[in-house]
């Protein structure tokens, strides 16, 4: 089985530039390279999606709605937590055996 390769964001970079001069094919230059060529449009659509910030290590911060969501589930979680306790305490009195 082959090593995985691990390229910088500056080879991306690089690639991308080259590949968008439009010199070359990409074909050639994903040959030229030594990556394949769907590779070379991967990391085209990255720099055009996320702009600086592709090829950046470091999360992004989470957008308002999913961080909002998350929030909302943990407040349900732990109502739902609450009510289970609070049915695990009055199951045990009533089976209790009465005098």
């Amino acid at each position: 089985m082959t090593e995985r390769q691990v390229f910088s964001a500056e080879f991306k970079r690089e690639a991308v530039r080259l590949l968008e001069s439009g010199d070359r094919k990409a074909a050639a230059l994903a040959r030229d390279l030594g990556v394949r060529r769907n590779l070379l449009y991967k990391w085209r659509d990255e720099i055009r999606s996320k702009g600086d910030d592709a090829f950046s290590r470091k999360p992004g911060p989470k957008p308002v709605a999913e961080a909002s969501e998350v929030e909302r589930l943990r407040k349900e979680l732990e109502a739902v937590k609450a009510e289970r306790d609070m049915l695990k305490k009055a199951a045990a009195y009533f089976a209790r055996e009465l005098p």
